[in-house]
């Protein structure tokens, strides 16, 4: 079965590959059609040729036929091979004052003036040749066929050899074909398309564009959370919490089972007020906003079940973005410590370092417990990692088991 297997798709692959094959006749077809399409280059050359004491002069008309031309390969490309060479997108239009100085300025114009005066007369050059191997291995694969129509038909020395040269060729003439179409192809997309590097470039550009919009988003939509949660629902808490403590000091007259379900609706509203709290400052802190990240971190710090050491040395203040990852990671971080580490104190150092094209933020959380951190676990690290990495930030965690463990976070100043 396994041979069976290997001699069908071997012969498969020999059918695909023959020269009567759609894989033969579409690359000799693509490589013939590059003859006309090298016309106006080939005519320039030879001008310039015949003519030396006009310089450069018939090679510079090509240039105004440059978009034509560029057209016509486009099109050839696509309707024989389909592939789709990029168009090089222009701002202006090319018949305009701006446009014209656009086109002779870009690069993309000379790489394409490049191709049509270089590339385009090799491949009308290697069209040619393909169309000699063809019509070479034709006649010399058919030579018994045709010798009888000449006067003398031994004037051929070997027919046998021609006969077998003649197939060779006619085996060999779309392989010829199909290494001309690959080369025309690798040069149409160096030259006829957009730079590469530069459309790289660009799209790294909007995409780092498009991160900060969305960035900014979601800190706007924070903000407003945060707002209607203060404005809205803690507000409602509130006065619940108050009417219940007004009906517990008031009514003293109700049953001891009612005084109790009061008591506890009374301590439950308080314990939600909290618990609310916690959650709009985890959002986005007003005073975050307000007065910057030193201040909202020495909150997180007081409110923190052990002694915390801060220091800020920051200098101006970074972007809002910036600052609401920063408050984050501190946040995150002391929040693990609580939950998993059973240190007695922590360290958070908050500094300003020169580094790359602008200042970086360094963030440094150093606790005493026992260590052993691991994001596999789950320990909210998983998180704290991705919002840094959202920011182009960079994060090192060291916790050796037994402790200390350090987090250290570095965020670029300019978002």
């Amino acid at each position: 079965m396994a041979f069976h297997g290997a001699l069908r798709r071997s012969y498969t692959w020999t059918a695909a590959h023959a020269p009567w094959s759609p894989w033969a006749r579409r690359n000799t077809a693509f490589t013939v059609a590059a003859i006309p399409a090298a016309l106006p280059a080939l005519l320039a050359l030879a001008s310039a040729g015949a003519a030396p004491a006009r310089g450069p002069v018939p090679l510079l008309l090509l240039l105004p036929a440059c978009p034509l031309l560029t057209a016509l390969q486009r099109s050839r490309f696509w309707s024989l091979l389909g592939l789709d060479v990029p168009e090089v997108v222009r701002e202006e239009r090319w018949w305009s004052r701006r446009g014209l100085l656009e086109r002779l300025r870009s690069e993309a114009t000379w790489r394409q003036y490049a191709y049509h005066l270089l590339a385009g007369p090799l491949g009308a050059a290697a069209g040619a040749l393909v169309v000699l191997a063809w019509t070479l291995g034709a006649a010399g694969a058919g030579v018994y066929g045709w010798s009888w129509a000449l006067p003398r038909s031994d004037w051929i020395p070997d027919h046998d050899l021609f006969t077998v040269g003649g197939v060779l060729l006619l085996l060999a003439a779309p392989w010829l074909a199909a290494l001309f179409t690959r080369l025309d192809a690798f040069a149409a997309a160096a030259l006829l398309g957009p730079n590469r590097s530069r459309e790289l470039a660009r799209r790294v550009e909007d995409l780092a564009e498009s991160r900060a919009g969305v960035l900014d988003a979601a800190d706007l939509e924070r903000r407003r959370i945060e707002r209607d949660l203060h404005d809205g629902a803690q507000q409602r808490l509130v006065a619940l919490a108050m009417n219940l403590g007004i009906a517990r000091a008031t009514l003293t007259d109700l049953p001891p089972e009612a005084k109790a379900v009061i008591d506890e609706a009374h301590r439950e509203a308080k314990e939600a007020i909290e618990e609310l709290n916690n959650l709009v400052r985890g959002l986005h802190p007003a005073v975050l906003e307000d007065r910057g990240l030193d201040a909202a971190l020495s909150g997180i710090a007081a409110r923190a079940p052990f002694p915390v050491e801060l220091a800020v040395d920051i200098g101006a203040r970074p972007g809002a973005t910036i600052e609401a990852v920063a408050y984050f990671v501190v946040s995150e971080a002391l929040a693990n410590v609580a939950k998993h580490a059973r240190a007695d104190r922590c360290r958070v150092r908050v500094e300003r370092v020169p580094g790359g094209p602008g200042d970086r933020l360094r963030l440094t959380v150093t606790d005493d417990g026992v260590g052993g951190a691991d994001p596999a676990l789950g320990t909210g690290l998983v998180g704290l990692r991705k919002r840094v990495r959202s920011v182009d930030g960079t994060i090192l965690i060291s916790s050796p088991l037994g402790g200390p463990t350090v987090i250290t976070v570095e965020l670029p100043c300019g978002l």
